[in-house]
């Protein structure tokens, strides 16, 4: 099922999609995923995050492909970190290019949203406590970041107020290691990838993020980007199409057109 949050008539709620129908939820996915109410028209509402402020964690160099790009070495543990809640727009939310921007990159990723509280769950065990998957898109500011991981940190170049759309909706019953990814700039393919190409698995990074970390209902958790990455500027459109989940688009502004 395919799971959207949206606003229509002033008011926020949650949906099952099914076609150009949306069913109202009796509550919160993370609660019920039982329908109840009325039905809405997908052309007449404004699909939103599908995840409201999430706590957002990242994997870095986690494609092969990408790895061989950069010509890195391969990680050993998964390389994370984090993205505030800020960062989180929906589709068609602009990504805001900063004043501070020099190179700003798209990163097309899959996401896990976790479903259940997650301590220290298994591997055989961890896909258990994910509710779905829905697309991202790894906003990254390249001189910032290369600046503070010389440093040994990365905070602000992955930061930035817009960084991280996601959408448009999470899907469910799907199998996080078999789907076609891909990324678009103004309507040119630029990435295209399996995720089978990922080096840690979905199930791997939400059970080693929860050796440490107990993960929450609507944590998200982004799984990385293959190869193709590169730089957007204001006026572009950014597509992140992924097999079973749909396409997140995006438009690039100035931060002055915000």
């Amino acid at each position: 099922m395919k799971i959207a949050r949206y606003a229509v008539n002033g008011a926020v709620h949650h949906g099952l999609l099914e076609g150009d129908t949306l069913k109202r939820l009796a509550g919160s996915p993370f609660e019920t995923l039982a329908t109840a109410g009325p039905e809405d028209a997908l052309a007449d509402v404004r699909l939103l995050a599908p995840v409201e402020s999430p706590r957002i964690f990242g994997a870095g160099l986690n494609y092969v492909s990408h790895i061989k790009e950069g010509g890195n070495e391969t990680p050993s543990i998964p390389m994370l970190f984090m993205k505030p809640s800020t960062a989180a727009v929906g589709p068609g939310d602009p990504i805001v290019y900063p004043p501070e921007g020099q190179n700003v990159h798209f990163e097309g990723e899959l996401a896990v949203v976790i479903g259940k509280k997650a301590r220290r769950v298994s591997k055989a065990d961890a896909l258990d406590y994910v509710l779905g998957y829905t697309c991202a898109n790894d906003v990254s500011e390249r001189v910032i970041q290369f600046k503070e991981m010389s440093l040994g940190c990365l905070l602000i170049g992955k930061a930035f107020d817009s960084f991280c759309p996601i959408g448009p909706v999470i899907a469910t019953g799907l199998d996080p290691a078999d789907l076609l990814l891909e990324a678009f700039l103004n309507g040119e393919k630029r990435q295209s990838i399996n995720t089978s190409d990922l080096l840690f698995s979905c199930r791997q990074l939400v059970s080693y993020l929860s050796q440490a970390i107990t993960l929450l209902p609507g944590d998200i958790i982004i799984t990385g980007t293959p190869a193709g990455v590169g730089p957007v500027t204001p006026g572009d459109r950014v597509d992140i199409t992924i097999e079973g989940i749909g396409t997140l688009t995006n438009p690039v502004i100035a931060e002055a057109e915000a």
